[in-house]
């Protein structure tokens, strides 16, 4: 089955002008016109994030949709190709974030706009906690590449998470993935995008 349906999450402090989401997306629109691409601005609330991003799919065939995921969008990208049953491709995906974001409840600024700030709220990490899954169902399902050089992830965390999944072990590079076009080929190819309309 061809990939129609594209979307894209970005992780935490992130947004649609993150480095890797406007990479994709350039790639995607240039070389699959015929794929429909959404990349949201994700809500700091993890169940209204998903309750918008659900909303925003509705009318898409699950059976040709399929998702990326960076970092805490790794995390939201997995809790649905569980709900949807669709593959998902996850950059460095965050495992435990109700953990990892414990200690940054409180205000926050956006990398990509500085201008940005948002209240990361205490019953937020308590929406992530109840979001979190113990193991992933269809090990098929999921391309995870994972950096060694995550500063801010455990590599192996997630290596164990999504073990039996098609994982792009990188021995070095970083959290933001900065050499990520050297990945984009792997990733868009996992999906077998369609090329032309139909």
């Amino acid at each position: 089955m061809n990939t129609t349906h594209l979307l894209y999450l970005h992780g935490f402090l992130s947004s649609p002008a993150s480095t890797k989401a406007r990479t994709t997306a350039a790639a995607v629109t240039t070389r699959h016109p015929a794929v429909t691409w959404l990349c949201p601005m994700l809500a700091a609330s993890p169940r209204q994030a998903m309750d918008e991003v659900l909303a925003a799919i509705n009318d898409w065939p699950r059976a040709s949709m399929a998702i990326i995921g960076s970092s805490l969008g790794g995390f939201y990208a997995t809790w649905l190709a569980e709900r949807l049953g669709c593959p998902a491709a996850l950059l460095n995906p965050a495992v435990r974030p109700a953990r990892d974001l414990a200690s940054h409840v409180g205000e926050q600024t956006l990398w990509h706009d500085p201008g940005v700030h948002f209240v990361l709220e205490p019953h937020y990490i308590d929406e992530l906690r109840a979001m979190e899954l113990s193991h992933i169902s269809r090990a098929d399902r999921y391309l995870a590449v994972i950096a060694k050089g995550d500063e801010v992830l455990d590599w192996r965390e997630m290596k164990h998470h999504y073990a039996g999944s098609s994982i792009k072990l990188l021995s070095a590079s970083d959290h933001a993935l900065s050499d990520y076009a050297c990945h984009l080929d792997e990733v868009l190819g996992f999906f077998n995008l369609v090329s032309s309309p139909s």
